[in-house]
């Protein structure tokens, strides 16, 4: 396994586990209110305040939760991207390096061809 698929591999399971905790704080938070619903001795407008402002706390750290991720998985993304792009140009000059060889080596057997035919 390159590095490529090994960093690609992170990304994955770094998506995976956010997912999981995304869901943790939703189910989480579910059940908090149920609970809430359930145990609460006040009145039922008190009740539906409390969730509504509990709901928007909740809300708002999910979304800077996913953001947060959104900005980590795109700088992974564009830093894996520009690794690939690098290694694509070393690749290139390699190949362009190896078929200089060859065509050198191929000049030289004709050469040594001619002079071998001269000779005969």
């Amino acid at each position: 396994m390159n590095n490529y698929d090994y960093e690609y591999g992170q990304a994955q399971e770094m998506n995976d586990a956010t997912k999981h905790i995304l869901t943790g704080i939703v189910v989480g938070g579910l059940i908090g209110a149920t609970a809430m619903l359930l145990l609460a001795p006040r009145s039922g407008e008190e009740i539906r305040a409390e969730i509504k402002d509990k709901a928007m706390d909740l809300r708002d750290r999910t979304t800077e939760s996913v953001k947060e991720t959104v900005s980590q998985v795109t700088s992974k993304a564009g830093h894996l991207k520009g690794g690939l792009k690098d290694r694509s140009q070393d690749l290139k000059h390699r190949g362009q390096d190896v078929l200089i060889e060859q065509l050198d080596r191929v000049s030289e057997a004709v050469e040594a061809a001619k002079k071998a035919l001269q000779e005969i």
